[in-house]
């Protein structure tokens, strides 16, 4: 037996306790359970597990009173009778592992992928304040990503979070597993929140490959799993790569959805009994996105790890304002809007530059690249609010300087937004020059 294997069971034989708390089921409802007798031993936030056998059906306690303490199932609750006993598993913890790379778990830390998995040394609480602010490093260095518009018109920085808003069907997906096999990072963390069954698997074989699982670890909470679970799957995602920032690596955090993260969180609010607010979503949604959000970044100043984040939004009929993606936007680095016209017309990233910012610029790119970026930003901005009349014939050669130049170059940086690179941004910034007909400096 190996030192690896003794280690292991170590930690398993430590995190087993001799004697748990124990309630009764006093009241039970299909959305909540009243249970007896942990009222003094609980905590907001413990997790519990109902019914004789250990894992039976799990639970989140999310109210306590004298009368006892309410327990939010993570299933149907079917078969649950009066006096049935509860027990009280503590507060929600996860024990990643550097073996956890190339592997596909469930919020809970166990493995989906059909092969064994060993917890890690040490337990992390799933929510915990994000690093203080006086302490932590500024945005770092700009980062190859392998794809042409976000070398050039929209750079990625160390320690950078960005939302990627899309309707479905766009390509957001495929855009993430590009940005996770090219993207200049040790580790990647990619939580899937509420994705079809089906599609984990065909994000995981297809459009991440095995080169990007190489360095990956997946976290995956499916449609048809209970809100709690779906819900837990962004904060065990964070944990997880907090424990590959602490060790002083570069952490890539890829987020899909947090769409899915607030409608799972508005369940849990609404059956806990919160009141509705900001189109059906409660108060709260906002306090739990921030926090969320505000855990990745640059680390600390003694630590060398950081977290770049991209997190995405799904926005009904292209709608920037609705509650989750303007809560989202303000605490951003930036933003991708990936339009779903784009999309249509058969160019991808479906990447719309005009409405997407990297607020790393300017200080992430040189003066000359600056000016390149500017001019790119200008032609497109020309031909936009020109297009109507070209495409109807209407306009002239000739009336406007600004409007002749956009025409002449705009297949050619509209083609150039979804070409791939692998020479970083140097050449990217060579290649836009040439779309552009200027001289790279």
């Amino acid at each position: 037996m190996n030192v690896n294997t003794l280690d292991t069971l170590a930690r398993e034989i430590e995190a087993m306790k001799p004697a748990r708390p124990v309630g009764r089921i006093v009241r039970a409802g299909r959305g909540t359970i009243l249970v007896g007798g942990l009222q003094t031993d609980a905590a907001l936030g413990d997790l519990v597990s109902v019914g004789s056998i250990a894992g039976l059906l799990r639970g989140e306690i999310v109210d306590i009173s004298e009368s006892g303490a309410l327990v939010l199932p993570d299933g149907a609750g079917d078969g649950v009778r009066i006096g049935d006993p509860v027990t009280l598993m503590g507060a929600p913890v996860i024990a990643p592992s550097d073996r956890w790379i190339g592997r596909v778990i469930d919020p809970y830390g166990t493995p989906i992928d059909g092969r064994g998995l060993a917890r890690g040394p040490i337990g992390r609480s799933l929510r915990v304040p994000a690093p203080a602010a006086t302490r932590r490093r500024p945005l770092g260095m700009r980062i190859s990503t392998g794809l042409a518009v976000f070398d050039t018109l929209l750079p990625f920085v160390r320690g950078q979070r960005m939302g990627v808003f899309s309707g479905s069907g766009v390509g957001k997906s495929t855009l993430l597993g590009q940005l996770a096999r090219g993207m200049e990072a040790d580790v990647a963390v990619i939580a899937l929140v509420g994705e079809r069954g089906r599609e984990v698997r065909e994000f995981v074989d297809q459009t991440l490959g095995s080169e990007g699982l190489a360095k990956s670890v997946v976290i995956a909470a499916t449609s048809d799993q209970p809100p709690l679970t779906r819900r837990r799957a962004l904060w065990s995602a964070m944990s997880v790569a907090e424990h590959f920032r602490d060790q002083g690596k570069h952490v890539l955090f890829l987020a899909d959805s947090v769409t899915r993260f607030a409608e799972a969180h508005r369940e849990v609010a609404l059956a806990s009994g919160e009141t509705s607010s900001l189109r059906g979503y409660p108060p709260s949604v906002a306090h739990q996105i921030m926090s969320l959000a505000e855990r990745a970044g640059p680390g600390v100043i003694d630590c060398g790890g950081d977290i770049t984040a991209i997190f995405t939004v799904l926005v009904a009929g292209s709608d920037m304002d609705e509650p989750i993606a303007d809560i989202l936007r303000g605490v951003l680095d930036g933003h991708i809007v990936l339009d779903r016209q784009i999309a249509e017309r058969g160019r991808f990233p479906a990447v719309d530059v005009l409405r997407s910012v990297s607020r790393s610029l300017p200080n992430a790119c040189s003066d000359a690249e600056n000016a390149l970026i500017r001019l790119a930003r200008q032609r497109l901005g020309a031909y936009d609010r020109s297009e109507m009349m070209i495409q109807a014939g209407l306009y002239t050669n000739g009336s406007d300087p600004d409007v002749d130049a956009a025409i002449r170059t705009w297949p050619a940086l509209d083609a150039f937004v979804g070409e791939a690179y692998t020479d970083g941004p140097a050449v990217a910034f060579e290649r836009l020059a040439s779309c552009l007909g200027v001289a790279c400096e």
